[in-house]
């Protein structure tokens, strides 16, 4: 690894993530087809819930990865590039609040 390269703190799940994420594009065309056949309003609300908590386990987990990793490295190096990923994890935290 050159110094201009940098690994992010996801890459030793990144086969963890993306079955995740091709778990949930299933789901996903999963809840189209129950639309498409006009299935009861309920169970597809049921699909959508589901389907939301997967994708905010990933999310939970990359922003854990990312404060363990960029976060923890940027804060031991010190200088602006700390602040920088601090803003950058509160930031996307309050982006999950909001969601």
């Amino acid at each position: 690894m050159t110094e201009t390269q940098h690994h992010h703190g996801y890459i030793q799940q990144k086969d963890d993530y993306l079955k995740r994420l091709r778990r949930i594009e299933g789901q996903a065309r999963g809840l189209q087809r129950m639309v498409e056949e006009e299935k009861y309003c309920i169970d597809i609300l049921t699909q959508v819930s589901a389907m939301t908590k997967a994708l905010q386990s990933v999310a939970l987990g990359l922003l854990d990865e990312h404060l363990n990793h960029c976060v923890v490295d940027a804060a031991r190096a010190g200088g602006p590039e700390a602040d920088l990923k601090v803003k950058e994890a509160s930031d996307a935290i309050a982006r999950l609040v909001r969601s």
